[in-house]
Parts: structure tokens; C-alpha cells; sequence
């Protein structure tokens, strides 16, 4: 919602102000002095605010020093009936945006309130396109050859415009945020924000500050206001990944936007209210976390509302040459794989799923002088998952038992067992920590 705050002590104007801009969907208080107003500002934030030059007790350029000081990224149009060309000039150096005189056409002020909502929007644009993933994923994007992958496509196709929550399952590295973007970027919201968000990687309250935003001095160090992805996804999605490691204070709070699609800022008392799709994944059994009275179980039943489970590459492998050569097509077109390489790729059993083939791919290529990439450029580490005719166990079991090992071949070598298993050793680590496996580094 676009906000502004009107500053004017005459209350006729004032009202005159807010009923026109309030028609053309704008937000819009009113203040009838200095104080009033940066009381509000203190409690709300405003992009835009009109103010009336002459005030009682502390004048309109006063008014805006003081609220561009704690807000700078705040506009401000002054407006007057005692213009001078002295004023005007004094107000633009101060840093108004804009100066009218009264009586003044409101559509002067439309235009000009518009010109500002649009430059602030491509600002957020901006941002967000130098963070993005680097295209838009579609249809096109996912490679498969298998049935299983045959129906994720389907059901996927039958919520695209549909306003539901999805949960996305799976082992690390089978493709849940590929298949999130197709959601997002084949339904109706696909010219809004894909925001991604990955619960594991930040401490509970630098999460929440990173969903929710914060408010100037909410915290030590919050020297400044700071908008939340869920409101800068406004009309988008957010893809909370790894949902499963979310602390359990905080799940009730994402369980109370997902209720009522509000949420106030971390030291802040504004409700803020947004439309976004929600799309969470994780690689953990969430069943499981809430039976240890780990998960809200209310939480995930509105999270579970349409669940797709993503099938390791082990368990489909007709997809591993369609995926190797479409990796090869797109990074390495020069790059072939020889006859003797394909048996070698379809017979592992890839426990880092497609983003350890892409891996290994990537340094075969790097390595190969010529087009071909032969079975001596393919460098695969000797881990094993149990025989296919064998019980496999949880996803959780099998990852446990893969570091184990890695860590065992490596001689406790964190950073030589995490390439083994095509991961970073930051990831290996947390790994370590979540199963409660002890190596020497």
C-alpha cells in the first residue's frame, strides 16, 4: 500500500487532501502540526509526505529536516500560500522533492505523487533483479524422461493460479527450488518478486528481522529501518526453504501470517498486510519433527495443504543422461560425452542428487582437453548406498550413513569429505551438527 501523511493545520485542506488522494488508492493520514506528525513517523513509515510550509510551533522545512534525518529515503512535498521564490529554493536544497503553491489543481499533486511512487518502485526492482536467480524458469527448464518427473509436471500444472500453499519434499540437491520457480513463473504472480529465503542459514532473529523487517533501534545495530522480504514480495512468493529448521517461536509466527497474511516488523506496532504465495521445502520428515515436538503441528497441516515429493535421481534414473547432456548443452556446449561415460553416470547412485552430477560434470569438463569427456575425466567418489533390493531406510538414516562415510574415507577431513559428497563444507557441517556426528577436522 502507498502511504502518505499529510501535514497541514488547516483542517479543511487537510481533509479536502485525503479524501481526494484516499479515491485514487493511496493511504493517507493526516496531522495538524509538527508534533502530530512526527509522532506518527516514529510509529509508521510514510514514503511520501505533504507538508504545509507554515506550521505552528515548528515549520514545514524544520519538519522535514527532522524526518529526513531519521528516514532519508522518506519524500517530501511542500506546498504553501505564501510563496516566494527564496522559499522555494530553500525548500528544494533541504531536500523537498517538489513545491506547490496554493491554490494548486490536484492533479499537479497526483502527478507529481505518482512520478515518486514509481521511481521508488523501480528502485525495489533494482534491488531485486541484481539478487535474482539470473532467468525465468518455466516448463522449458525441466529436464526429465522418467514418469515420476512426468507427474510432478502435472500436478504442478494444476495449481498454478490457484491461491494454495505448497510444500516441496525431497533429498538436498533433487530440484525443490527449480520446481518453485516454475510455480511462481508459470502462474499469474510471474511479473512480481520470486523471493527465496533459506530458514538453516540465519539465526532466529536476524530470520526474523529477515522475513518480518524491523524498525529503526529494534535491536543493537538496526540503525535504520529495514522492509521484510514478505513485504517486498508483495503480490509474489516466497520460497522458505528448509522450513523444517525454523524455531518453534517462530514457526507461531509464520503460522499467524499464513492465518491472516499480516504481520508487524520487529519493534514496530503498524499491522502490515500482504498478498503473497508461500511455497516452503525442505529435505527433513516433518511428520517426524512434529511427533518430537519439534514442528507446530497446526503449522504443518497449513503448510501441507499441497504437498509434491521430489524422487531422488537414484530412484529415477532415465533422467541422469537427459539432465548431464542439457548441463553440457548449457554450460559446455563444445563438451560430448563418450559411449564409455553413460553406463558409468546411470550405474552411481548419486546421493547428492542432480547438483552432484552437475559437479562432477563441471570438472570433467574442466579437466578434458579435447570435446569428448571420457570415464578417466569422470571422478566419482566410492560411496554406495544400500542394494537396490535392500530396505533403503529414512532419507535421514541414508544422508547420516553417506557423511559417515565420507568422513571415515577422508580420515575426518571436513573439507575433502564435503567434496566427496558434492557439497560445501559449511553444508557438512551443519549436516554434522543436525545427526550429532563427532570428526576430528
Amino acid at each position: 500500500m502507498k502511504k502518505i501523511l499529510i501535514v497541514e493545520d488547516e483542517d479543511r485542506m487537510r481533509e479536502l487532501l485525503i479524501h481526494q488522494l484516499s479515491k485514487e488508492g493511496y493511504k493517507v493520514e493526516g496531522a495538524g502540526d509538527a508534533y502530530e506528525a512526527l509522532s506518527k513517523v516514529k510509529r509508521v513509515y510514510f514514503p511520501v509526505i505533504i507538508i504545509d510550509l507554515k506550521l505552528p510551533g515548528m515549520d514545514g522545512l524544520r519538519l522535514m529536516e527532522e524526518i529526513k534525518n531519521r528516514e532519508p529515503s522518506t519524500e517530501a512535498v511542500i506546498i504553501t500560500a505564501y510563496a516566494t521564490v527564496e522559499t522555494a529554493v530553500e525548500s528544494l536544497k533541504k531536500g523537498a522533492r517538489d513545491y506547490l503553491t496554493k491554490p494548486f489543481k490536484i492533479e499537479e499533486l497526483k502527478h507529481i505523487l505518482e512520478q515518486i511512487f514509481q521511481e521508488q518502485q523501480r528502485k525495489e526492482e533494482n534491488i531485486y533483479l541484481k539478487t535474482r536467480w539470473p532467468e525465468r524458469i518455466t516448463f522449458e527448464d525441466f529436464i526429465y524422461a522418467s514418469k515420476a518427473m512426468q507427474g510432478i509436471i502435472d500436478k504442478v500444472k494444476k495449481i498454478l493460479d490457484k491461491e494454495v500453499t505448497v510444500l516441496i519434499t525431497g533429498e538436498s540437491g533433487t530440484g525443490k527450488e527449480l520446481v518453485a520457480r516454475i510455480i511462481h513463473y508459470e502462474g499469474k504472480r510471474k511479473n512480481k518478486p520470486f523471493v527465496v529465503i533459506n530458514c538453516a542459514s540465519l539465526p532466529e532473529n536476524l530470520l526474523e528481522s529477515e522475513l518480518f523487517g524491523h524498525e529503526k533501534g529494534a535491536f543493537t545495530g538496526a540503525n535504520a529501518r529495514k522492509i521484510g522480504k514478505f513485504e517486498f514480495a508483495e503480490g509474489g512468493s516466497v520460497f522458505l526453504d528448509e522450513i523444517g529448521e525454523m524455531s518453534p517461536s517462530l514457526q507461531g509466527k509464520l503460522l499467524r501470517f499464513l492465518q491472516y497474511k499480516e504481520f508487524q516488523r520487529l519493534g514496530g506496532n503498524e499491522t502490515i498486510r500482504v498478498d503473497v504465495r508461500i511455497i516452503a521445502a525442505t529435505n527433513r520428515d516433518l511428520k517426524k519433527r512434529v511427533e518430537e515436538g519439534k514442528f507446530r503441528e497446526d503449522l504443518f497441516y497449513r503448510l501441507h495443504v499441497f504437498p509434491i515429493f521430489i524422487p531422488p535421481l537414484r530412484e529415477r534414473r532415465e533422467d541422469i543422461l537427459p539432465l548431464a547432456e542439457n548441463f553440457l548443452r548449457k554450460k559446455y556446449p563444445q563438451k560430448k560425452l563418450s559411449p564409455e561415460v553413460l553406463p558409468i553416470l546411470t550405474s552411481y547412485s548419486w546421493p547428492g542428487n542432480v547438483r552432484e552430477l552437475e559437479n562432477v560434470l563441471e570438472n570433467a569438463s574442466l579437466i578434458s582437453d579435447g570435446e569428448k569427456i571420457l570415464p578417466s575425466h569422470i571422478s566419482l567418489p566410492q560411496l554406495s548406498l544400500f542394494p537396490a533390493e535392500k530396505k533403503m531406510g529414512t532419507i535421514e538414516e541414508v544422508e547420516k550413513g553417506l557423511i559417515e562415510e565420507a568422513l571415515s574415507m577422508s580420515r575426518g577431513n571436513q573439507t575433502q569429505a564435503a567434496r566427496l559428497l558434492g557439497i560445501t563444507r559449511r553444508t557438512l557441517i551443519y549436516r554434522m551438527k543436525k545427526y550429532g556426528i563427532k570428526f576430528a577436522s
